[in-house]
């Protein structure tokens, strides 16, 4: 073996030495300084700026949970297309949320987390005013959204809302805002009746042939119904009036039906008195100094500006008929929404 050759792994390690010990220490301590003072100046990042957190940040800085209805209901349907208008990409992004129905939306805003605003019944604040005595402090109006009528449809043997004592009265399934403003506003107007929540129609086959003792369904929604229009009934069915009075001024606004609505039901000229109640845009009311309020801010802002779109081609008809400076009885206006009517107001008067 050539020992020349095994010899050159031990002569490569010298070298290296050698050249190691002729660095000068001076030149060391200056490398090793560098290294500290960039460290120091360029620290590893912090957990809320790494790449995954960041993304997840920005998410959430500008979104808003919006509490909508039952999934078969006009509020979901609503609350979508707000949500669909507004987007902003990462500068506001609105979550429509299937619930329960209107009341249940009133306890979401109140305590379940990641809702700030919701679509209620003006009068679902009735079952919380003893639980909760400030509501009205609590909870504000963003915009009335439209109302939903009282129709009381009856059996020709029955003429007046008297007749309805003792017998059966559908008030739709559990859930619906039949099922809960339906018995509230019998209960205001005295009229203890039997209440059934099936669905509106089986109850309207079974009040057509006269079965189960079936006198009456009540509907609350926005006319013309379909049920209504399209299905035909023998003479004598018809809508009984429903007055509007000071035991329904708290919550509830004067309304009519007509042969309009209903040609087939109601004669030319005839109008049918009852009242609504206002389906509502509403928000927690969040300290003016919050994140939540700053939130809810940016999406009246955005609504409002953006109506328009929601009242062309493609949206719920019924956007077309919104007032923005229309009230809700029984609250007061989110201030957001009132500095934003108040603000284009006042332009409007200086363009004149």
């Amino acid at each position: 073996m050539n020992k020349s050759v095994g010899s050159r792994p031990l002569l490569a390690l010298a070298a290296l030495a050698a050249l190691l010990l002729a660095i000068p220490p001076s030149l060391v301590d200056a490398h090793a300084k560098h290294a500290r003072t960039h460290a120091h100046s360029h620290p590893p990042p912090r957990p809320q700026e790494t790449a995954v957190a960041r993304p997840q940040e920005t998410i959430n800085a500008w979104t808003v949970g919006l509490a909508g209805g039952l999934l078969e209901g006009a509020p979901i349907r609503f609350a979508a297309e707000m949500a669909r208008v507004v987007d902003d990409g990462d500068n506001l992004h609105v979550l429509p949320v299937v619930t329960r129905g209107p009341t249940e939306n009133v306890n979401s805003l109140l305590y379940l987390r990641g809702i700030d605003a919701a679509i209620i019944s003006a009068d679902s604040l009735d079952e919380y005013k003893n639980q909760v005595p400030d509501i009205q402090h609590k909870i504000a109006y963003v915009l009335n959204l439209f109302p939903s009528e009282l129709h009381v449809f009856v059996r020709p043997e029955i003429q007046s809302l008297a007749d309805l004592a003792g017998k059966k009265v559908n008030f739709n399934t559990l859930g619906t805002a039949a099922a809960y403003s339906g018995p509230l506003i019998f209960s205001r107007l005295g009229l203890d009746v039997e209440k059934t929540f099936i669905p509106h129609q089986v109850a309207l086959e079974q009040m057509r042939k006269g079965e189960n003792g079936m006198a009456a369904v009540v509907f609350i929604t926005s006319k013309p119904v379909d049920a209504f229009v399209r299905r035909r009934f023998e003479p004598g069915f018809k809508f009984l009036p429903v007055p509007y009075n000071d035991k329904l001024e708290d919550y509830y606004l004067p309304s009519t039906l007509d042969a309009a609505d209903y040609p087939g039901l109601i004669k030319q000229g005839e109008r049918i008195e009852t009242i609504a109640v206002p389906t509502a845009l509403v928000a927690f009311n969040w300290p003016t100094n919050s994140n939540r309020y700053e939130r809810v801010a940016r999406f009246v802002d955005h609504l409002f500006s953006r109506l328009d779109k929601l009242q062309g081609p493609g949206f719920d008809p019924k956007w077309k008929s919104i007032n923005l400076a229309a009230s809700v009885p029984g609250l007061a206006r989110f201030s957001a929404a009132q500095a934003w009517l108040d603000r284009h107001a006042h332009e409007s008067q200086a363009s004149q």
